[in-house]
């Protein structure tokens, strides 16, 4: 839904519930799943590197640092295990997310697979030119957006647990921590969104056929954001993106934080050395 507010603000304009409501009167109750499929299998690839590279990288920097440095520095440290897992994730991300954005801006894509509709894309325009003219629109967006994902959930998580139950977590049940998990996630969600929500525009705009017209991706991206201006930028479909970002931020964290204990995993956490 978000993705129809930003591409067609002025069809779309009647905030979250009243655009779902315009959606299902004007193309039938199925039309909310367009995009569907390139959504699901985009998010699931990002993940798994994301989520994986940030623990990876975390953890590996953490014992260059050693305790104490890695304490200190844990903000910085988070933020660049975050943004290197990102950069990785984006590279397998982005074809997709330009799919999804071709078949819910375009009708006849809608109607496509998501092999029928990449197929179509890459005769049409060619590899680089249909799936990656978003690239750095989509960094803008994913690597800012990551830094704030984890390095708040890291630190409402740490406060949440120190305020309540103090620095030893061993003590803690399972449905204790997926309950703060889910709570950190949806605010690391919520400042995800906010921070990142110019970028998803640009990314929006400019996987639509047409936008920005002629030159280079700077060049439409810069006429695409002349032409919205900071508000629309900033704001256009916001509400949207808070509920669903906050909603799916926390869904990831409380599945991957249930599903490390399950193999045995203890996740990292930084701590301040005794």
């Amino acid at each position: 839904m978000k993705t129809r507010i930003q591409l067609d603000p002025v069809t779309y304009n009647k905030g979250l519930i009243g655009g779902f409501k315009q959606v299902i009167e004007m193309e039938g109750t199925g039309a909310l799943a367009t995009g569907l499929g390139p959504t699901a299998v985009g998010y699931f690839v990002q993940g798994w590197f994301k989520f994986g590279g940030y623990e990876f990288v975390k953890v590996n920097m953490a014992k260059v640092w050693g305790d104490q440095g890695a304490w200190d520095n844990r903000f910085a440290l988070g933020s660049l295990a975050s943004g290197c897992a990102e950069f990785v994730a984006d590279i397998f991300l982005c074809p997709l997310e330009a799919t999804r954005i071709r078949q819910v801006s375009d009708p006849v894509m809608a109607k496509l697979s998501l092999p029928g509709a990449a197929s179509a894309m890459m005769a049409a325009d060619g590899l680089v030119p249909a799936f990656y003219s978003g690239f750095i629109p989509i960094l803008f967006k994913q690597i800012p957006y990551t830094i704030a994902k984890f390095v708040v959930q890291d630190a409402a998580q740490e406060k949440i647990f120190n305020s309540a139950y103090g620095s030893d977590r061993s003590k803690i049940s399972r449905g204790t921590k997926l309950a703060v998990s889910l709570t950190s996630g949806v605010i690391a969600g919520v400042a995800a969104a906010i921070i990142s929500h110019p970028a998803d525009t640009l990314l929006s705009k400019i996987n639509k056929a047409g936008a920005g017209g002629e030159g280079s991706m700077f060049v439409r991206l810069g006429r695409i954001a002349g032409e919205l201006g900071p508000a629309k930028l900033c704001l256009t479909g916001l509400p949207a993106r808070c509920v669903m970002i906050g909603s799916i931020t926390a869904g990831q964290f409380g599945i991957f934080d249930s599903l490390l204990p399950a193999m045995g995993v203890e996740k990292f956490h930084f701590h301040e050395p005794h």
